[in-house]
């Protein structure tokens, strides 16, 4: 498995197992499948529902703790400096551990600053070894930088290739944040895009694998997620094979510049 280095040295494997809709009765399941089959990176946040159950299947997989990178997120109406280490807490408690690997705001809101000095300081503290953001665009970013002690290591955005995020991307790379994309199957649609499935062919891959692929090009942290054993399996089983400069080409005409979900300028839960 590829790691990429965070601007703290801190290593965080190139793909990970997300838990994005999958319910806390299954997801135990699930996380061990992708433990299994040799994942090492799992992503949750707290609105998920499902942290009692992603850590209950970290329990029961065997693999040791400090062998695996694990995320949560602050949910939006747990910002704030004192909500925000309240938050922390009971996602360490739901999850079974008692330190993060790697803790996000989930979304820019109005007390972005006040949630990142309590994340700031979990992270002085040693119960985080890396703290970030989620669904920032630039101007977020600019505005969390303007009283930041720390600049964020990481950035997990929409990113796939109908909207590949390309100035972001720039943007980070510049400030030294490190880019993770979720979404990066589309939620769903890359199955109906024949470019893709005309590449996973030629490959002799399935078009989930394609989608994966294209993100490990890319150079951006991926989550892909499913709850089919299998298609776990195939996810992370993309390091065999290489797509050409005409794939990526070929990719690069899916790009609409359109979002699949919510822009972070228009959001209201």
């Amino acid at each position: 498995m590829i790691r990429l280095k965070m601007a703290n040295g801190v290593e965080i494997p190139q793909i990970g197992f997300g838990t994005f809709r999958i319910p806390d009765d299954a997801v135990t399941q699930s996380v061990k499948y992708a433990l299994n089959a040799g994942y090492r990176h799992i992503d949750t946040a707290a609105i998920y529902g499902n942290e009692k159950g992603v850590g209950l299947g970290i329990k029961e997989s065997g693999v040791p703790r400090n062998e695996i990178f694990l995320t949560s997120k602050l949910w939006n109406e747990d910002q704030g400096y004192d909500s925000t280490l309240k938050a922390f807490d009971e996602s360490l408690k739901k999850l079974g551990t008692d330190f993060l690997d790697l803790y996000l705001i989930h979304w820019p809101k109005d007390k972005n600053k006040e949630s990142w000095k309590a994340m700031e300081k979990l992270y002085k503290d040693g119960r985080i070894k890396a703290i970030g953001v989620s669904n920032f665009k630039e101007h977020h970013l600019d505005d969390l930088l303007t009283e930041a002690e720390i600049v964020p290591m990481i950035n997990q955005v929409e990113l796939h290739p109908q909207f590949p995020q390309t100035e972001l991307r720039n943007y980070c790379g510049k400030k030294g944040i490190l880019v993770e994309a979720w979404g990066s199957l589309m939620q769903g649609q890359i199955f109906d895009k024949e470019i893709i499935k005309e590449i996973a062919e030629k490959h002799n891959k399935t078009v989930s694998q394609i989608g994966v692929r294209w993100a490990v090009q890319s150079g951006v942290v991926t989550i892909p997620k499913s709850t089919h054993e299998q298609r776990i399996k195939d996810n992370i089983n993309v390091f065999d094979f290489e797509l050409d400069n005409e794939d990526m080409k070929k990719i690069a005409e899916l790009n609409t510049s359109v979002r699949i979900g919510r822009d972070p300028d228009n959001i209201d839960f």
